[in-house]
């Protein structure tokens, strides 16, 4: 079984900043890439910022010089630090990982269950 836990998100005003954690857990063997995504309402699930296991990162133009990926391999962990957030960021984030299940050959794509952020104009 395998589990990503998203945290951090809430209610900020434009202009301001939150940090989005998301924690892999379970029998994990190895992750690949990891990444952030969102949802707004009415709209399709975008890709917001993806990190590899390397550590290259890639943002969507929207975001690029306000957010940032990272993440913490030791503790299976993706953080997304965003700054300078607009209304037009309000959406539920999600995380995936491609990752590798201990005992299995595939690498598939886990999510997590999403957090809110909302950002008030």
């Amino acid at each position: 079984q395998v589990q990503l836990v998203e945290s951090g998100g809430g209610l900020v005003q434009a202009g301001g900043s939150l940090r989005l954690s998301c924690a892999a857990s379970g029998s994990i063997f190895r992750i690949n890439t990891m990444g952030w995504y969102r949802q707004a309402p009415g709209k399709q699930r975008e890709l917001v910022a993806g990190i590899t296991s390397g550590g290259s990162t890639n943002y969507a133009d929207s975001v690029k010089g306000r957010f940032t990926i990272s993440r913490d391999s030791a503790k299976n962990t993706v953080y997304l630090q965003m700054n300078s957030l607009k209304p037009e960021d309000t959406a539920v984030y999600f995380c995936k990982a491609d990752l590798q299940r201990t005992g299995w050959v595939r690498i598939m794509d886990y999510w997590g269950q999403g957090t809110q952020v909302t950002v008030s104009s």
